[in-house]
């Protein structure tokens, strides 16, 4: 079995071994030491087997704070197409900006999140689509830790018999109630930025001393 493993394993790409090999190393545990990474993608449509990514974008949380010098934003070219969805998140079908191969994408992102713990609205949409991309390479799913901002948000809301604890908020809801601008809405990188201020006002409720651990962040 474990001889299975190891050459299942040895017939990874190099640039998958390389992503995996960074899970070696024993993570942060205080939540201000750890490097998150924000994203969002664009999609043709809902539908995990079907659809397909269209844009990647992502930012870089570290120390409480975004990194500008640290952001990723890749459009995919489109192998498919849904005109339904455009007026979502407006990418053309023969737009005129620079594609990459879903492949190219792929390695690239793995590259820049490295072992980092992955941050996203409704995160379970997100990485079910790139987990998707990963397997039509023959790859395994991302090793990753995620947090979602809509779970994170609601464990900021005050016990109330008025307040549905249970409620799928928005990322417009969100943005909402921090005062967050959302003129960039619907675009990847737009949305993983907006995602990003929210995901820093949702850790000042919830990591009032600083001292905060990240399996306190999961549990609280």
């Amino acid at each position: 079995m474990f001889n299975w493993f190891n050459k299942k394993h040895e017939n990874h790409p190099d640039f998958w071994k390389a992503y995996e090999e960074q899970f070696q190393e024993k993570p942060p545990a205080k939540v201000s030491d750890i490097r998150f990474i924000v994203f969002d993608t664009e999609t043709t449509g809902f539908d995990y087997k079907k659809d397909r990514m269209l844009c990647i974008g992502a930012v870089t949380v570290k120390q409480n704070q975004i990194d500008v010098s640290e952001t990723f934003e890749y459009y995919l070219k489109q192998e498919k197409f849904n005109p339904e969805t455009v007026k979502i998140h407006g990418i053309l079908q023969n737009e005129r900006i620079e594609q990459i191969s879903e492949e190219e994408a792929i390695r690239n992102f793995l590259k820049f999140i490295g072992n980092s713990v992955l941050v996203a609205h409704h995160a379970n949409f997100d990485v079910t689509m790139f987990n998707a991309a990963l397997r039509r390479m023959n790859l395994p799913k991302l090793q990753n830790r995620v947090l979602d901002t809509g779970t994170l948000y609601r464990k900021t809301r005050l016990t109330s018999n008025l307040i549905d604890q249970n409620k799928n908020y928005s990322l417009d809801e969100i943005a909402e109630a921090y005062n967050i601008d959302v003129k960039d809405r619907h675009t990847a990188a737009g949305d993983a930025f907006i995602t990003a201020l929210a995901f820093l006002k949702i850790l000042g409720r919830l990591d009032k001393n600083g001292n905060l651990l990240f399996k306190e962040l999961t549990e609280a």
